[in-house]
C-alpha cells in the first residue's frame, strides 16, 4: 500500500467513523421517542429536575448547559404532558419554579440514561493522555468542517433535519 492509498484509506475511516458516531446519536434520539415519547434533551432536564425539590428556570438551564430559551419550550411541552408543575415563587414574583411531577418519576424509572451519560461513564474509564487525544482530535475535526463558531451544549441528541431547537 503506498502512501497515498494509506492517506485515502485513513480519511475514509475517518469519516465512516463520523457516520457512525451521527448514526448512532439518531437511533438513539429515535428510540427514546419510540418507546416513551420523550426526547434526549427532555429526558436531561427531567432528570435534572429530579435531583431537586424545585429549581427555577434560569438555575436549570445552567445546570444543563442550554440557554434559558431553549429550556424555557422544552419546559413547554413536559408541562402539557404532565412531567412538571411550574409556580411563581413568593419571594420574588420574577422566577418560576420547576418541580417533576409523579408521572415523571414514573418515566424516569423507566427510562435509559441519556446517551451522554453512557459516553461520559466510559470516557472516565479511559488514560488521561487518551482522553487529551480524544479531545485534540475532535476539536481539530471541529476547526477542519468550519465548525467552530457552532454554539453546542453537552447533550447528544438530533433533530429533524439537523435542527435541535425544532423538536425539543
Amino acid at each position: 500500500m503506498n502512501d497515498r492509498t494509506s492517506g485515502q484509506t485513513l480519511s475514509k475511516e475517518v469519516l465512516i467513523s463520523l457516520r457512525k458516531i451521527m448514526q448512532a446519536i439518531d437511533l438513539h434520539s429515535k428510540s427514546l421517542n419510540k418507546k416513551y415519547g420523550i426526547t434526549g434533551p427532555q429526558l436531561v432536564i427531567l432528570r435534572e429536575l429530579s435531583e431537586h425539590k424545585e429549581i427555577s428556570v434560569g438555575e436549570l438551564a445552567k445546570t444543563v448547559s442550554l440557554g434559558q430559551a431553549t429550556v424555557t419550550g422544552v419546559l413547554n411541552r413536559l408541562e402539557k404532558r404532565g412531567f412538571i408543575t411550574r409556580r411563581r415563587s413568593k419571594k420574588d414574583q420574577r422566577r418560576v419554579l420547576i418541580r417533576a411531577t409523579e408521572t415523571c418519576k414514573k418515566l424516569l424509572e423507566e427510562a435509559p440514561s441519556p446517551l451522554q451519560e453512557t459516553f461520559l461513564n466510559q470516557f472516565e474509564k479511559m488514560h488521561d493522555w487518551e482522553k487529551l487525544m480524544v479531545v485534540s482530535s475532535l476539536q481539530r475535526m471541529v476547526v477542519m468542517m468550519g465548525a467552530k463558531a457552532i454554539d453546542a451544549s453537552p447533550i447528544l441528541a438530533t433533530g429533524p433535519g439537523g435542527s435541535f431547537n425544532e423538536q425539543y
